[in-house]
């Protein structure tokens, strides 16, 4: 299993548009979103992230490398995965209850909570709202466009957007989780994966191969 230590932050109130600087002046580093884990689809654009929190909040920055870019979906809740689109998928308790931060470049955001193969409902718009976002891309919605592209997205994630916890902050937790890179409806699909999946088809739903993340 792999294992990711998320060091934490000393700010407040941090504004997705901060996250970079904020990053860089804590010195966190990169981690490759890298695992082609399914030979029918080998593209491999260049895709990596990395992680901080804050105590009340988690802190996303990906940066991104690849042959084309879309971004259709109109809003959140949209189908985002077929966008060029990030993820975070992270369990609380480490179970297989878990939850899905779906953003594509644009910054339209998926966000579903519940067990595998249960019941997983939408968050609200209030919590969808609560996720702050920043696109190098901007936010408007736009067809693909094929030719190498360079983009990154920011997220700060607070603790209340794990809904159907209730989850005060995220200091010394251990939780599990995966990140990931897709674009199902791209020129060339794609789908890479930090922790490797051992399925034989493509699927990211599944929360027996992520893996673990401590927090400071």
């Amino acid at each position: 299993m792999k294992n990711l230590t998320i060091k934490k932050i000393n700010a407040s109130a941090v504004e997705a548009s901060a996250v970079l600087a904020l990053m860089d002046a804590a010195g966190i580093e990169f981690n490759p979103i890298a695992t082609v884990n399914w030979s029918d689809f080998p593209y491999q654009p260049e895709v990596k992230f990395r992680v901080a929190h804050t105590g009340d909040a988690l802190l996303l920055h990906y940066q991104v490398t690849e042959a084309s870019v879309r971004a259709v979906a109109l809003a959140d809740d949209g189908r985002v995965w077929e966008d060029s689109c990030v993820e975070c998928f992270l369990s609380p308790e480490g179970n297989d209850f878990y939850y899905n931060f779906e953003c594509n470049c644009a910054a339209k955001l998926l966000l579903h909570g519940g067990p595998a193969g249960g019941e997983r409902p939408t968050a609200s718009e209030e919590v969808l709202k609560s996720v702050q976002r920043w696109a190098s891309l901007g936010t408007e919605p736009f067809e693909e466009k094929v030719g190498e592209c360079t983009w990154q997205i920011a997220l700060v994630i607070p603790a209340s957007a794990i809904f159907r916890h209730e989850i005060a902050d995220f200091n010394g937790k251990t939780m599990r989780g995966n990140f990931y890179k897709c674009g199902d409806k791209l020129q060339t699909p794609h789908f890479l994966s930090w922790s490797p999946i051992d399925l034989p088809r493509p699927k990211f739903h599944c929360p027996e191969f992520f893996g673990e993340l401590n927090f400071e």
